[in-house]
């Protein structure tokens, strides 16, 4: 499935397709529910840009290889290169907000934990980050003091505020800045609150967000 950023009013999106900047532990319920410690400060991975997905058109996710897990975070859409960047630079160069579902085979990933062994082929899989078409940051009064949901097959799984981030969306991508240059087309997706959950095909997803309303399927 060939992917491209595209905004959700059709406007033409120039911007190349980047790598995925994923952020874990950022929600500290998240963090408890999965019996993790909340980190001091922000837990970075990368995805390929192989790993997006269009959200909307319907999202596949592996076969035997355990429990696939969905995880949805406010991401992000990078318009100007960042570097050793403060949070006013980072500001001015967002270029897109969305949704979007960082898809984890958790089984897989708890078998690496526990053996210290990396775990991107948890997380860093063709098709491990369907996202759905971004707003325009001016949409949003203050996308920082935002709520987002996920609903699966119409019952509430996952419901966050984007002030209960452990490390604001501003000071995630400045940090970020100061250890991996984040260019043009890239995404970070900010980390996701409690309430993943274990997603089967033929489920209906529904994920909100101010300005935003997304159906899809897993399929």
């Amino acid at each position: 499935m060939t992917y491209a950023h595209a905004f959700l009013d059709g406007s033409p999106c120039p911007l190349p397709v980047g790598k995925v900047v994923c952020v874990g532990r950022n929600y500290a319920a998240h963090a408890r529910e999965l019996g993790n410690a909340v980190p001091d400060a922000p837990i970075l991975f990368m995805k390929p840009s192989t790993a997006l997905v269009p959200l909307q058109e319907g999202f596949s996710i592996p076969a035997g290889r355990g429990e696939c897990h969905h995880e949805t975070e406010i991401t992000v859409l990078i318009g100007k290169t960042l570097k050793n960047a403060d949070t006013e630079t980072c500001l001015a160069a967002i270029a897109g907000v969305t949704l979007g579902l960082d898809l984890t085979l958790r089984d897989l990933q708890n078998e690496l934990k526990k053996k210290g062994y990396p775990w991107e082929v948890s997380k860093a899989f063709d098709g491990a980050a369907p996202l759905a078409p971004f707003l325009k940051p001016d949409t949003f009064a203050d996308f920082t003091d935002t709520t987002f949901s996920l609903k699966v097959n119409g019952v509430l799984r996952q419901s966050g505020h984007a002030a209960d981030m452990i490390t604001p969306v501003l000071d995630l991508l400045a940090y970020i800045s100061t250890i991996f240059t984040l260019e043009q087309g890239d995404v970070v997706m900010t980390g996701t609150p409690e309430g993943v959950a274990a997603l089967n095909t033929g489920d209906a997803l529904l994920l909100e967000m101010a300005g935003l309303e997304v159906k899809t399927s897993v399929i």
